[in-house]
């Protein structure tokens, strides 16, 4: 084993979290300690939000040992906080494809049933890539960078925050963030010691009653993420003021005042409405770090270049047309973001910029690179994703410590041979491109780990690919490869493939021996057999082969003992081995699209299984021995030939999502009552069924948070559904519902109602077109409301206007005693007190039912005992009532 390399021996891959953007330096937790704040050891996130992806941490794991910075204990959390998160919030580049992590299999799925994996740009069917998809390939590559830009951005800062604050020395941290505060806090501030005020995520909307005054020692102030449209002049008294950001708010305008804060070395004014750059920047002679990133700027001053001590800019996702040229002459500039913007060319003065290590430009109009951006001969990261690149120049060679180089989605044809002089390259990203071949040369470049060429045109690959000892990833989805060379043994480090929507016929073999792959993607290929050789690669944890030609579920998978995830669907599987009891590490069993016709019961002995997806298949019945998944959480059986609902789902204690929609399978036409012990469900999809009414115990489900039961027949809704206070999302679409429960505000969790498509009277169908639970209920309580009244004035008819032998009879009907509702003063009551009191005491005894129920039950009662006189005036009551609005 090459020396270094760890083996992958743990159930997931671990986890970094990172960004391409640069970010304020974050502070540790902070624990109270009498009226200071102590520090906690390890770092906290404190600007931004974070990006995790876990497709390279091997990458970045082997970085680290690349600077002897990123050695020193502490630091390399302190210091990369800055960088990741100048950004704030959205990062800078997200338009590469990510890949679900090991250890959230749950979400894995249901990641991978929503979006399968990218099929080629050919005429063949198949999602392409959106923007938010395509960047979290390299994320966590370029963590290295971050750190070793930092180091030489502000070491002494870096050095002071990794401290921590010193409560002997004075210095004193108030951390408000989501307090729910209106308005900037005063009274409490009133002292000398305050150096960090964070009050991040509140509704602060202005600075009234601030007195800034009492703040002149404050070096951070973070406001992220609050209603703020200005702040005040006042704001120049805060000299001793390092860090500013005021980021993720609603402000247009900087006071020219800020030029006075001539100690300040960050500044972030993320996530506003800025359309022209704040005057008085330019004074900021300390300023090291700015982030003007998503504003509304389209031009940049020439006074810009004032900003001698500049290193990190942030620009991205504006909308600057040209690249600024003022940008070429700032001399210490490291880092530069001007991703998603709509700049078509580069300057010549680019050649300037002799520091810079990391250039972003993604997301622009570029249609060529010009010769000069070559003499940037200490840039170590280039980003030119998603622009209308045809031709890189052979100029490329002069990239000699270029470790990250990102060209996805542009229109390039071939790649130069000499990048093969690029020998520092790490990481190589050519996806959605027009390439046919890989450069001849290509396997020179011994640092590669990730090497990404998804969605070309490649025809094969070359089995000097072997020299590529050091490759941690491969991704060659979506090209034309009809087989993978033997030669890919050798290279021992790969830890993930991707060949996915090729023309594979056979099963690569050399991928059995990487003793270090664990996660393997292949489908949409023509492959008909799985060789006996996988039972070799026992370390898998990963294996997708959907949309094949596989005819069995083979023998030689039982072998990959600590297998999680398992991906088999859109073959002709009919039945399962009894040996796949050994994969007892199974989490995720995937089997949909297949030709099963039973249950395939041998599932039912993995008893660590937490998701099964069985749906598109032809099966009429599950077994009881499904009890057996004690901890299944997911459950797919939906479109399948079921003739009624299996009642052995309801022993599932465990499962919180269940989907039996019939959209391609045999509707079911009742739900059993047993369906309400299944206490721990939270998600339950019945649509595409005729399902005629819910169970009247629904309510006992007081999990669920997620009720799909669209395109049935259900008539109403059980009162008991007023219980579901966790509902947050109901569908009941393409029902025949005509009125809802007026109790339905009960439901207050709820955020997403669909009640379209069905011939609604109450409230009519025009209210609830808004979808808004609000609307339906203010309307239902003044409907009610209405009812009542009308409903008083009936019984008053009726107790007015009946006879002595109707009320008899009336009694009977409504099973009341007469010796009961004149006692004490029977010899005193006239008749229609007797039916009045009567009426209440029926309708006392029926409170559980709606007004409206009453009403037509008491209507239906006089209709059958022959009170046509009585029944003519309430008819014409009603009538009167319909011609008011309310």
């Amino acid at each position: 084993m090459p020396q270094g390399y760890p083996p992958v021996t743990c159930a997931h891959p671990v986890k970094r979290c990172f960004s391409f953007g640069v970010e304020p330096l974050s502070l540790p937790p902070l624990r109270p300690r009498g009226n200071h704040w102590l520090v906690l050891p390890h770092a906290n996130k404190m600007f931004g939000k974070e990006t995790i992806s876990e497709e390279v941490e091997d990458i970045t794991s082997l970085f680290k040992k690349e600077s002897e910075l990123m050695e020193k204990p502490g630091f390399i959390k302190e210091t990369s906080d800055l960088l990741k998160k100048a950004s704030d919030g959205k990062p800078s580049d997200q338009i590469y494809e990510t890949h679900p992590g090991m250890d959230t299999l749950c979400t894995q799925y249901a990641t991978a049933t929503s979006s399968s994996e990218s099929k080629p740009k050919s005429n063949e069917e198949g999602p392409s890539l959106t923007t938010t998809e395509m960047t979290t390939e390299y994320r966590a590559s370029v963590d290295f960078l971050s750190h070793e830009i930092l180091g030489k951005i502000s070491p002494q800062l870096s050095e002071e925050y990794q401290k921590g604050l010193d409560v002997k020395s004075g210095n004193f941290t108030i951390n408000l963030k989501a307090k729910g505060l209106q308005e900037f806090p005063k009274g409490i501030l009133k002292t000398k010691y305050v150096k960090y005020l964070y009050l991040d995520q509140n509704k602060i909307k202005g600075f009234k009653r601030a007195d800034l005054a009492d703040l002149l020692g404050l070096e951070i102030l973070s406001l992220q993420d609050n209603g703020l449209s200005s702040f005040p002049t006042q704001i120049q008294l805060l000299h001793n003021l390092r860090i500013l950001n005021v980021s993720h708010n609603q402000i247009s305008h900087i006071p020219k005042e800020i030029s006075q804060l001539e100690n300040i070395r960050q500044l972030f004014l993320n996530y506003n409405y800025i359309e022209n750059f704040p005057s008085g920047l330019e004074s900021l002679r300390k300023l090291e770090i700015l982030s003007l990133a998503n504003n509304n700027l389209k031009y940049i001053p020439d006074t810009l270049s004032n900003l001698k001590n500049l290193s990190v800019l942030n620009l991205e996702y504006n909308q600057l047309t040209i690249f600024p040229k003022v940008l070429c002459f700032l001399s210490k500039l490291i880092s530069l973001n001007l991703t998603g913007n709509l700049i078509s060319s580069l300057p010549k003065e680019i050649r300037e910029l002799k520091n810079l290590e990391k250039l972003l430009l993604a997301h622009n109009k570029l249609t060529f690179l010009s010769v000069e951006i070559f003499q940037l001969l200490k840039i170590q990261e280039l980003q030119l994703a998603d622009n209308k690149l045809e031709v890189i120049s052979h100029r490329i060679e002069n990239f000699r410590i270029l470790r990250i180089l990102i060209l996805d989605k542009n229109l390039l044809k071939e790649i130069p041979e000499n990048i093969s002089h690029c020998v520092m390259l790490e990481c190589l990203s050519l996806s959605d491109n027009q390439l046919t071949k890989l450069p001849k040369n290509i396997h020179k470049l011994k640092n590669l780990r990730k090497f990404n060429l998804n969605r070309n045109n490649i025809m094969r690959i070359p089995e000097d690919i072997s020299h590529l000892n050091n490759i941690l990833s491969l991704g060659l989805s979506g090209n034309i490869i009809i087989d993978v060379p033997i030669e890919i043994k050798n290279c021992k480090k790969i830890t993930k493939v991707e060949l996915s929507y090729n023309k594979i016929t056979y099963f690569p073999i050399g991928l059995c021996a990487l003793e270090y792959l664990y996660y393997l993607v292949i489908n949409g290929n023509y492959i008909s057999e799985i060789p006996v050789d996988i039972s070799f690669s026992k370390q898998l944890l990963h294996l997708e082969f959907n949309e094949n030609r596989l005819l069995i579920f083979s023998e030689h998978l039982c072998s990959l003992i600590n297998l999680q995830y398992l991906d088999l669907s859109k073959n002709q599987i009919r039945t399962i081995p009894s040996s796949i009891f050994n994969m007892a590490s199974l989490h995720v069993l995937i089997l949909c699209c297949n030709k099963f016709e039973t249950f395939p019961i041998q599932v039912c002995t993995l008893a660590n299984l937490q998701v099964l997806d069985i749906s598109e298949n032809q099966i009429q019945k599950i077994p009881s021995e499904i009890c057996n998944l004690k901890g299944i959480q997911k459950l797919n059986i939906s479109s399948n030939q079921f003739i009624y609902f299996p009642v052995e789902l309801c022993q599932l204690q465990s499962l919180k999502e269940l989907n039996i929609s019939q959209k391609n399978g045999r509707k079911l036409l009742r739900l059993p009552q047993e369906l309400s012990k299944m206490t721990q469900l939270k998600g339950l999809d019945i649509s595409n069924n005729a399902i005629r009414e819910l169970p009247r115990n629904i309510g006992e489900m007081r999990s669920l948070v997620s009720l799909h039961a669209y395109n049935n027949q259900i008539r109403y809704l059980p009162p008991s559904i007023l219980s579901l206070n966790q509902l947050q999302k109901l569908n009941l679409s393409g029902n025949n519902l005509t009125a809802l429960p007026t109790g339905i505000h009960n439901l207050f969790s709820l955020k997403d109602i669909n009640f379209d498509d069905n011939p609604l009277l109450r409230p009519p169908m025009e209210i609830c077109k808004g979808k808004q639970l609000y609307t339906i209920a203010c309307y239902l309580q003044r409907a009610e409301e209405r009812d009542e009244k009308i409903l008083e004035k009936i019984l008053k008819i009726v107790a007015n206007n009946i006879t002595e032998t109707n009320f008899q009879y009336l009694c009977q009907k409504l099973h009341l005693v007469i010796s009961e509702i004149d006692i004490p003063t029977k010899s005193t009551l006239s008749l229609s007190e007797k039916a009045q009191r009567a009426l209440d005491k029926w309708k006392m005894e029926n409170s559980n039912l709606s007004t409206a129920a009453l009403r037509d039950h008491l209507t239906r009662v006089l209709t059958m005992i022959g009170a046509y006189e009585i029944m003519d005036k309430i008819t014409a009551l009603q009538l009167f009532a319909c011609t008011i609005k309310f």
